[in-house]
């Protein structure tokens, strides 16, 4: 099939790539292409000049009697109402702080030093699984620890790496008080099916706790429709700044006490976020959310439901609606793309995927794909393949992401892990078909 043919109508990719600098990049002579979003997305423009600008214009600390220090307390806001939008929830359930990783051990914290209740006594349990990140597992280890509390473990499918939602069911009972489980897996793209998770735990009285990280530059995050209790991502991961965002029901906000500095310690979301905030990065998450909304409505007039356009405003209450436009676009291109991919490896004889590769089932993955050549060499580790697609201008990742109970599960940690491929949607047919071509001449060598 052409190449041309295969890019849907609903993204102007020329457009879309226009708009962030560093795809413009050459290295050793070829373009870069940057197939590393799962360890980090590219940001467009704006993002750039809205972190610029707050510097140039108005850094200053937050509640101050003058004009800059208002400005920032507006510039806050306006992120809250943007992440609130993005998220689906108030903006009073929106904390921001430094990465997913330090907003997880904050909560875990939080839950260690509850006396009484329902909050992690001995002989209370905590379920996570051998699929996810080790941000949503060693914080929890931790309070286990400290706290005399079980972990059990949900197992996976390895034939597929999908989560063995029996064994998932079958561990969670009356002593369960937590379970936290990614939404998506960041080394083999796994898609969980957190909604039906999260209805086990609230069946057996249980809190919820889902890291998005991964999922958020793939698909759509509806916290309402969920009804997780905690739900953390990094904006970095979807088109934005190096910060952390966190996803906490106003009940539990308020009922919870975090370690804080004594004047701010009652009102919510403020009380969990520790010191100043980057104030600059937070005017880049703005930005962030509206490159998404804008693309949203673009591909809305490009390629409108059931023929019917729905005109969508620049601004205000309609940019839910907008960013979901652009995840219907975001999905539709990543699905061409993972196909493709995905049918090119697999006429590689000697590189075996690990994950979904079923076409049927391509609904329960995204394009992020973890490989490793079958008869493995010194000189065709995950490193040694990494580097050399890197010398030709093509970014990928290697080893285990920290996913680490993940690959000793399989038993690739010890030899390097994966070789990580990761599609988002400012990646095209062409850089795909480099990716293809690359790997072909250098296992032929």
């Amino acid at each position: 099939m052409p190449s041309e043919a295969l890019a849907p109508a609903a993204l102007d990719l020329a457009y879309i790539r226009s708009q962030f600098p560093a795809l413009s990049q050459t290295i050793n002579g070829y373009p870069a292409a940057f197939l590393d979003g799962p360890g980090g997305t590219q940001v467009p423009q704006r993002v750039i000049n809205a972190i610029s600008d707050y510097l140039r214009h108005n850094n200053a600390n937050s509640g101050g009697a003058y004009a800059t220090s208002r400005n920032t307390d507006a510039v806050i806001a306006a992120a809250r109402a943007a992440m609130a939008d993005f998220l689906h929830c108030a903006a009073d359930e929106v904390v921001f702080g430094a990465n997913m990783t330090s907003l997880t051990f904050a909560i875990s914290r939080s839950f260690g030093r509850e006396s009484g209740g329902r909050d992690f006594q001995r002989g209370d349990e905590i379920l996570v699984t051998r699929l996810d990140h080790d941000a949503n597992v060693s914080p929890w280890l931790a309070l286990a620890e400290d706290r005399g509390v079980t972990v059990r473990w949900a197992e996976i499918n390895e034939a597929d790496c999908t989560l063995d939602l029996a064994d998932l069911a079958s561990k969670i009972n009356s002593k369960t008080k937590l379970v936290a489980v990614g939404y998506a897996s960041n080394a083999v793209g796994t898609i969980n099916p957190v909604k039906e998770i999260i209805r086990l735990a609230h069946a057996a009285g249980a809190l919820a706790y889902i890291d998005a990280v991964h999922y958020a530059a793939h698909g759509l995050i509806d916290v309402a429709d969920l009804d997780c209790d905690f739900l953390a991502c990094s904006t970095y991961k979807f088109f934005g700044p190096h910060m952390g965002v966190l996803y906490g029901k106003r009940e539990h906000l308020q009922r919870l006490r975090p370690y804080k500095v004594r004047p701010n310690t009652n009102a919510i979301p403020n009380c969990w976020e520790w010191g100043t905030l980057n104030h600059e990065c937070i005017a880049g998450i703005t930005a962030c959310v509206e490159y998404l909304a804008d693309l949203g409505r673009t591909a809305e007039s490009r390629a409108p439901l059931d023929g019917q356009p729905r005109r969508l405003s620049p601004h205000g209450s309609d940019r839910r609606a907008a960013i979901e436009a652009a995840y219907r676009a975001i999905h539709e291109h990543e699905r061409t793309l993972t196909t493709h991919l995905i049918s090119g490896i697999n006429k590689i004889p000697a590189l075996k995927i690990y994950g979904i590769t079923d076409p049927a089932r391509f609904d329960e993955r995204c394009g992020t794909l973890a490989v490793r050549v079958k008869n493995q060499t010194a000189d065709t580790t995950p490193l040694a393949l990494a580097t050399k697609l890197g010398d030709r201008g093509i970014f990928t990742w290697d080893g285990n992401y920290y996913a680490l109970n993940l690959t000793e599960q399989l038993d690739v940690e010890k030899s390097g892990g994966f070789l990580r491929i990761g599609l988002v949607h400012y990646n095209t047919v062409e850089e795909v078909d480099r990716l293809l071509a690359a790997l072909g001449e250098i296992l032929e060598a």
